[in-house]
């Protein structure tokens, strides 16, 4: 997720004060580091795949056998393998993810290219018709980059709802989204909403709280359908962005309390992301490059 220059407002309409996080104040470094790898080995319900090594980027050809690498790291510690795109090599997160026993949230990545969201959206239909995709997400923050009008992506969603009506799909967006678009939640069987107190500049000491309220804004716009939280992460290192501190202790720290509050609070969710991809600068700077819970070397980062 890029940069947020807009103000925000917290969604005011949730109490979760039943778990505001753990003080860390008497721990230790190596304490913290400790409970980052008990927390870890507990498992998450899902995690976002990073599927570039160093050097490669979007647009390069990726193996089955780098994907198949990456996924055997991960399982042990997920049930669900989340993808972003149906093509040049994506597609085979999701018939690994499932040859090693994990569920997919398969995800099109959806942009101003006509010609490219058509092989998306037929990869995405394939994967299906084979029984490897266990929720669809047809596009990724599309609106907040400005790249489709809602009217198209509303279409896009239309058609592969049609296409695959047996399985649950939805759109990934940032959680206001569907507070601003109410359309979306119509179109959606699953809501699903991007929360990043990080982006939006928050202090580590209150970024469980605020994004307890993202995901308390995204519940109350979606009608009674279930919300999954899609991306939420911290970054170890790079720049800072207001009150926001990259650190290793900071990734460690948000890290611990997501995964005890929605495990607790029975929330699905997705961490972002699993490994460091050198690429990920852009818009983002240097800190959009260690976002993962392992380096880019695919070892283990604290």
């Amino acid at each position: 997720m890029s940069y947020r220059d807009e103000d925000y407002h917290a969604y005011e309409g949730g109490n979760f004060t039943e778990h505001s996080g753990i003080e860390f104040d008497e721990y230790s470094t190596k304490e913290l580091n400790a409970l980052w790898r008990a927390t870890l080995k507990k498992g998450m319900h899902g995690i976002c795949f990073s599927m570039y090594e160093d050097g490669q980027e979007p647009g390069d050809i990726i193996t089955e056998a780098q994907v198949e690498r990456r996924i055997e790291i991960l399982k042990p510690y997920t049930k669900w393998i989340r993808s972003f795109s149906c093509v040049e090599g994506n597609e085979h997160v999701a018939r690994l993810a499932h040859k090693h026993g994990l569920k997919t949230l398969v995800g099109v990545w959806l942009s101003d290219d006509k010609e490219d969201n058509e092989k998306e959206i037929e990869g995405l239909i394939q994967l299906a018709k084979e029984g490897v995709v266990d929720i669809a997400a047809v596009g990724n923050e599309v609106l907040y980059r400005n790249d489709l009008p809602l009217e198209e992506l509303l279409e896009y969603m239309r058609r592969v709802k049609e296409a695959i009506p047996n399985v649950p799909i939805g759109y990934v967006d940032a959680y206001y989204e569907f507070s601003l678009h109410p359309e979306l939640v119509e179109a959606s069987d699953v809501i699903l909403s991007n929360c990043y107190p990080y982006w939006e500049g928050c202090h580590i000491d209150g970024s469980l709280n605020h994004m307890q309220q993202m995901f308390g804004q995204a519940l109350d716009a979606a009608q009674g359908k279930k919300v999954i939280i899609t991306e939420t992460g911290w970054p170890s290192e790079g720049g800072s962005l207001r009150g926001a501190l990259s650190s290793k202790e900071n990734a460690m720290k948000y890290f611990i309390n997501a995964q005890v509050w929605a495990r607790k609070a029975n929330v699905e969710m997705f961490y972002f992301s699993s490994f460091d991809e050198s690429w990920k600068t852009g818009d983002e700077g240097d800190v959009g490059a260690y976002w993962g819970l392992w380096d880019k070397d695919e070892k283990l980062k604290f």
